[in-house]
């Protein structure tokens, strides 16, 4: 599970830099950019989900 984990942050990591170098070369309002946004967010989200969810259970874990 650690592995995937550090496999999205590393895909999360590099969809900041292409947002970065899209925005640069089309603008912030470009169709790429927006794309490159919204793709990042996505990732973002899960990443957010995976780590709400293993705080949960290791609450859990130490209730029991």
């Amino acid at each position: 599970m650690f592995v995937e984990v550090d496999k999205l942050e590393d895909r999360i990591n590099q969809l900041r830099r292409e947002l970065i170098e899209t925005a640069e070369n089309t603008g912030l309002n470009s169709h790429d950019t927006l794309h490159c946004s919204q793709t990042l967010d996505k990732h973002i989200t899960v990443y957010q989900k995976y780590l709400k969810f293993n705080s949960v259970n290791k609450k859990k874990c130490r209730k029991k």
